[in-house]
């Protein structure tokens, strides 16, 4: 092995790969958040197609692991939950998509 590598690179960076960032519908979450500064919870629910209780469930779960900020306030009088990427949150994506992209590239030498 080259000693100038990742330990994470090529295949057996699969192995490795952050579970909670590679479920599909935290994936969807994650991806919808990268661009933005904030996005409401209606934004992500339209955005991913994922039922209330669904988005909720994978919302805390990224939050649990210190990927995203939750932020529950009201907007007049009504609820309103805005969902942010943190630093360690966009950190984790980077991470997966290295790891993915070296992967592929491993297949194709």
């Amino acid at each position: 092995m080259n000693a100038s590598r990742k330990p994470t690179d090529g295949l057996r960076g699969l192995a490795e790969i952050d579970r909670v960032v590679h479920e599909p519908a935290r994936l969807m979450v994650l991806m919808c958040l990268y661009s933005v500064a904030k996005a409401d919870f209606v934004f992500l629910l339209n955005a991913t197609e994922l039922s209330w209780g669904n988005l909720s469930s994978h919302v805390t779960k990224l939050e649990e692991a210190g990927y995203v900020h939750v932020e529950k306030g009201f907007a007049g009088k009504k609820p309103r939950t805005l969902v942010q990427l943190t630093p360690s949150g966009r950190r984790a994506v980077d991470a997966y998509r290295h790891t993915m992209h070296a992967a592929l590239a491993a297949r194709r030498r």
